[in-house]
């Protein structure tokens, strides 16, 4: 069986501090305000990606890969789930101070899900736009206890600016917030498991209090002082029509930033028989052509390619995170 690229519709979440960019900027003309959230490449059950034409047109990417799990290729045999999970992240406020577990604490406390390490690529982001990335000072738990209780947890939170085009890799375990102004792509496990620290006292739709999971956070968080994050050293690498950068590796993912810039040629572009691979377009447009068909892809789409895809051609000019499971 042929295994052509199939082009993805997310599902979107209205988180009360997300904005309106997913729409206005990415054109993806979901009905939700604010959109804070859109879930590109998943399978999760909270915000499952659905194919848009071809074959399987409809289908959620979870039905077509259980009915397909060589898809997923031979690094993932015998599983029948995406192992990551893709989002845009539109911060117009503060995101809550919070923090994952890891996947020994998820399948012991969470009744066998996964934990979640991920890793931000910051679109876009404000003059003072900051995140929190772990702690500034060890810390004991009873001291963070207190601390949430009294509304200085704050003074304990590394603040970090950041800019368009930066890159952090943020281990489960780790304190960490989204600040308020940043346009991030996230890439990540397969879970949906968040434990928050601190809200700013925000209220739900329900007008009570929004949840905090202090008990569980502390259990799974690191309470050592985290170093500064640095910023990886990237080093493009050319090659007729495009330029590509390795962004992030770990053991759940490995992401790269792909720049097409082409005229007359075309570049290349395969999953091998190992694993998948995303393609996530962050701006511009361009074609995808295979020997019986093409797709076009513009800012915000995502395409998912089969493992043991066929050769692909990419035209246009693009810039894309190709992420390999």
């Amino acid at each position: 069986m042929e295994r052509f690229p199939i082009f993805l519709r997310p599902s979107g979440k209205d988180y009360l501090w997300g904005g309106n960019r997913l729409n206005e900027d990415f054109g993806k003309a979901i009905p939700l305000s604010p959109l804070a959230e859109t879930w590109e490449c998943s399978t999760h059950p909270d915000g499952p990606s659905f194919a848009v034409g071809g074959k399987f047109d409809g289908q959620s990417l979870a039905e077509i890969l259980l009915a397909h799990p060589e898809y997923l290729g031979t690094r993932h045999a015998g599983e029948t789930g995406l192992p990551i999970l893709v989002k845009f992240i539109d911060a117009r406020q503060n995101l809550s101070v919070q923090v994952h577990p890891d996947d020994a604490y998820a399948r012991e406390h969470e009744n066998g899900q996964l934990g979640k390490t991920e890793m931000w690529y910051v679109l876009d982001a404000s003059e003072n736009s900051r995140l929190v990335y772990g702690l500034s000072r060890d810390a004991e738990a009873a001291t963070l206890r207190r601390a949430i209780s009294e509304g200085t947890l704050g003074k304990y939170l590394q603040w970090v600016p950041i800019r368009k085009d930066d890159v952090f890799f943020i281990p489960a375990g780790t304190i960490h917030a989204i600040g308020a102004g940043a346009l991030v792509a996230e890439i990540q496990e397969n879970s949906n498991l968040t434990y928050r620290l601190y809200d700013y006292d925000r209220m739900g739709k329900d007008g009570k209090k929004r949840e905090l999971h202090i008990d569980k956070a502390l259990a799974v968080a690191n309470l050592r002082s985290s170093a500064e994050p640095k910023q990886p050293l990237r080093v493009l690498r050319y090659r007729p029509g495009a330029a590509s950068e390795l962004l992030c590796r770990c053991k759940y993912f490995e992401v790269h930033r792909l720049i097409v810039n082409t005229q007359s040629q075309s570049v290349c572009c395969q999953a091998d028989p190992l694993a998948f691979r995303v393609l996530l377009c962050l701006e511009g447009h361009g074609e995808i052509a295979w020997e019986t068909g093409t797709l076009s892809i513009g800012k915000g789409d995502c395409v998912f390619l089969p493992a043991d895809s066929p050769v692909l051609s990419l035209t246009g000019k693009a810039q894309l995170l190709d992420i390999r499971g």
